[in-house]
C-alpha cells in the first residue's frame, strides 16, 4: 500500500468512511469487549490515539512488536496482558462481517474464522471434519484445502495458546522465516485441544490498492443515501464527511470523501479521498488520494484532426 503506509499505518486506512481499524473495532466493542490490546510497528503512536480517542468506553493499550517477526510473535508478546482469559484475535487489515456471534456460542478451546477462497496458497488453511478442525498449514504450495484463515479467531483456552507460541520461540520453529499463528493452532490440534471452525459471511483484504477499492464499494453500497447537496451531483452509494467542501462536482459511485477535503470542477468514481485532500479539475477512476494531497489537472484544450485517437489520464 506504498506510498500511503509511508506515512499512515495500513489500519488507518480510510475504506467505506471510516478506517479498516475503525470497522474492526466497532464490532469487536458491539460484542461487550471494553479491554483491547493492539499490538503495534511502524508508527503505532497514530493507531493508539485513534483507538483511545474513538473508543474512549474501552481500556486501550499498545504492544510494540520491535521487530516484524511474524504474527505468532506478534500475538505471543499480547501474553501478559490475556491473564489466561478468552482472548479475540483480530487481524489489522482486514474488514469482515457476520459469524462472531456464532462463534461466541461454541464451547470449544479455540474457534477460527473462515471462508472459501479461490487461491488458498496464499492463506493459511485447514482440514476439516464438520466444524472440528483436524490439521492446518501456512501458505500450502500443494493443495491441501480451499478453506483459508480469514484472521478471527476467538481462543477460550488462551493458556495452551501461549504455551504453544512459547514453543515455536524457543524452539525457533519459523514457516517462511516467520513465527506463525497458524503453526501454534496446529500444535494446539496436535496436543488435543478442540478446535472448531465457523464461517465468516463476508471477508475483505485492504491489503492492496484493488482490495481495498472492492472493499470500499462493497461498504458504501450498505449505507443510505446522502442529502443532496447544491452544485453538486450525486451518484450513490457515496460517502462524503460533513465538513467536506465540494463545488460544481459529480462524485459517484463508490466515492469515500473524508474530513476536510476541498473538490472543485472534478469527476469522480470509485474513489477513496484521504482526510484534507484538494482535488481541483479531476476526472478520476479507481483512483486512492492520500490525506492532505492536493491534485490539479486543470482543463485541456484540442484541435484534433480526422480519424484520430487521443487517450489522456
Amino acid at each position: 500500500m506504498r506510498p500511503h503506509t509511508h506515512s499512515t499505518p495500513k489500519p488507518l486506512l480510510t475504506v467505506g468512511g471510516k478506517p479498516i481499524l475503525g470497522h474492526i473495532l466497532d464490532k469487536v466493542v458491539a460484542l461487550g469487549v471494553r479491554r483491547i490490546a493492539l499490538v503495534v510497528g511502524y508508527r503505532g503512536d497514530q493507531i493508539l490515539t485513534f483507538a483511545r480517542e474513538k473508543y474512549g468506553n474501552c481500556e486501550v493499550e499498545a504492544i510494540e512488536q520491535p521487530q516484524p517477526l511474524g504474527l505468532g510473535h506478534a500475538v505471543h508478546l499480547a501474553a501478559p496482558v490475556t491473564q489466561g482469559k478468552p482472548v479475540l484475535i483480530v487481524y489489522g487489515d482486514t474488514v469482515f462481517e457476520g459469524g462472531l456471534d456464532e462463534a461466541v456460542e461454541r464451547d470449544a478451546d479455540g474457534v477460527i474464522g473462515v471462508r472459501r477462497v479461490e487461491d488458498p496458497g496464499r492463506f493459511g488453511v485447514v482440514e476439516l471434519d464438520g466444524n472440528r478442525i483436524l490439521r492446518l498449514v501456512e501458505k500450502p504450495e500443494t493443495f491441501v484445502s480451499d478453506t483459508a484463515i480469514v484472521g478471527v479467531n476467538l481462543i477460550r483456552d488462551s493458556e495452551r495458546l501461549f504455551a504453544c507460541l512459547d514453543r515455536l520461540i524457543v524452539d525457533d520453529v519459523r514457516s517462511r522465516g516467520e513465527f506463525q499463528l497458524t503453526d501454534a493452532f496446529g500444535l494446539m490440534v496436535d496436543e488435543g485441544a478442540r478446535m472448531e471452525a465457523f464461517t465468516v459471511d463476508n471477508w475483505y483484504d485492504c491489503g492492496a490498492p484493488e482490495s481495498l477499492l472492492e472493499t470500499n464499494r462493497h461498504l458504501l453500497g450498505r449505507i443510505p443515501p446522502l442529502e443532496p447537496r447544491e452544485g453538486v451531483v450525486i451518484v450513490p452509494p457515496v460517502h462524503i464527511d460533513p465538513s467536506a467542501d465540494i463545488t460544481r462536482s459529480i462524485i459517484g459511485p463508490y466515492v469515500s470523501v473524508g474530513e476536510d477535503a476541498r473538490i472543485a470542477e472534478s469527476v469522480l468514481r470509485d474513489t477513496i479521498v484521504g482526510t484534507g485532500a484538494h482535488l481541483t479539475g479531476c476526472n478520476l477512476d479507481q483512483s486512492l488520494i492520500g490525506d492532505h494531497a492536493t491534485v490539479e489537472a486543470g482543463r485541456r484544450r484540442l484541435n484534433v484532426g480526422d480519424s484520430s485517437q487521443v487517450s489522456l489520464y
